[in-house]
């Protein structure tokens, strides 16, 4: 592929992946999938220490939308530095603070008709998800979260109760208490409406179930393995929610900021949360940021009850409030959703040219890709992609899905190349799988 090649500064730490080895901690884990020093980046590309260039499927595991290094947002914030804007506030009234509660109101919430407000949590989506929760016990005096099958709301002891990975729950190293979890839409099986149990627990006497304080759900379980949530099902969802006076949580952590193809991925069902988790990509350039929405009768801490030292991060700030001026007419959408289409109709002709794989198109927006009915196979085919210059993860329970999630900003170019590396990847993993051999070299 073309070479971009860094500086002779950048070169001088060619090959030191073993200083990660060495003294880097065992959890690491990305670097494991993409074992090289990458040193610059720039929209949808990266190039490691050697030159090499690589094609971003992956976006920062959703926290790279606008790409690397954009420059219309990045260059404002560059202003910003230059002129000694202030970095940290805790949250303290600021300028850029200012700047972007305005936007955000006048951008997206107004035109949605959203009255929530803004709670700004420590820079992390668990730390969103976290108030979220906490939030919704205090407002009802109830306690227990309904969450569901394969769901992914985050790392820290509350939301990793959420969570259904048995891997990541393992990792809690206590009981995880304080969730019930409901099947997913699907999770049963294309006929069978899950709702009806949950709604039948909310209805008996005895079925032991608690009236719980709220619902959390991904409209698009990105993690869990790129399972779409039906809008009939969410809007019976949200209906029992109503029905029965439980909080309704959208976790839009990953899903949302455009990534669906609409600002909120629940726009197409029509929802109407009670609360919703944004962090990733909210602050337009990858820095930490996240955001808590919550409609007013629920704005129930008190002054000090949910912060966080670095909750004011006003360089992210700054770089969200560019971010949204993508959204101020409806040409981005468009945008995504064309690029979208595309990548539908390219996994669609691969997983048929491909019956081994044994694939499944999944996903919507641009954030799609294969389950893959082959144990195994689909990090086989990642290696291979980055192998041949291509950043994608996997997802779900079992790392079965091959994620195609690439930049929201990507050209028409980098996507089309990226999706020819993805079928050559596919094709070389089949091919040795065919010959009795596993292991990329």
């Amino acid at each position: 592929m073309q070479s971009n090649r860094p500086s002779r500064g950048q070169q001088q730490g060619v090959n030191t992946v073993k200083i990660f080895e060495q003294h880097e901690s065992n959890v690491r884990s990305y670097i494991r999938d993409f074992p090289t020093v990458f040193a610059k980046a720039k929209g949808y590309r990266l190039w490691d220490e050697q030159g090499r260039e690589y094609i971003d499927f992956f976006a920062g595991a959703g926290a790279l939308n606008y790409g690397h290094n954009p420059d219309r947002i990045m260059e404002p914030l560059v202003d910003y530095i230059r002129r000694d804007g202030i970095v940290h506030s805790l949250d303290m009234a600021t300028s850029a603070k200012a700047a972007f509660i305005e936007g955000f109101q006048d951008i997206i919430l107004a035109p949605r008709d959203m009255p929530h407000k803004l709670l700004f949590p420590g820079p992390t989506g668990t730390n969103a998800v976290e108030s979220a929760i906490k939030i919704a016990r205090i407002a009802t005096g109830r306690s227990s979260i309904i969450c569901f099958t394969n769901a992914f709301h985050g790392m820290t002891l509350g939301s990793l109760a959420l969570t259904g990975n048995a891997k990541k729950r393992e990792g809690a190293g206590t009981r995880l208490d304080g969730a019930l979890r409901m099947p997913f839409d699907g999770y049963l099986g294309a006929n069978i409406d899950t709702l009806d149990y949950f709604a039948r627990t909310l209805e008996d006497n005895g079925s032991g179930v608690d009236l719980p304080a709220a619902v959390i759900v991904e409209t698009l379980q990105g993690e869990g393995g790129l399972n779409v949530a039906s809008t009939a099902w969410l809007q019976r969802l949200e209906a029992i929610c109503r029905k029965h006076e439980i909080i309704l949580i959208v976790d839009d952590i990953q899903a949302g900021c455009g990534r669906t193809g609409t600002f909120f991925s629940f726009e197409p069902a029509g929802l109407d949360p009670d609360i919703v988790c944004l962090s990733k990509s909210i602050s337009g350039s990858g820095l930490p940021m996240a955001l808590t929405l919550l409609k007013p009768h629920l704005d129930c801490f008190c002054p000090g009850q949910h912060n966080g030292t670095f909750r004011g991060n006003n360089y992210a700030f700054v770089t969200a409030t560019e971010a949204l001026r993508y959204w101020k007419d409806n040409a981005f959408e468009k945008s995504i959703n064309a690029k979208a289409a595309k990548v539908t109709g390219c996994l669609v002709e691969l997983v048929d040219r491909h019956p081994p794989l044994q694939g499944i198109v999944a996903g919507r927006g641009l954030m799609q890709g294969i389950k893959v009915g082959v144990e195994g196979l689909a990090g086989e085919i990642c290696q291979h992609a980055f192998r041949l210059g291509l950043l994608m993860e996997t997802s779900g329970a079992d790392s079965e899905v091959v994620k195609v999630m690439p930049p929201l900003v990507i050209e028409d170019v980098g996507l089309e190349k990226g999706l020819s590396i993805l079928a050559k990847a596919t094709a070389a993993a089949l091919g040795r799988r065919r010959s009795g051999v596993r292991h990329v070299a």
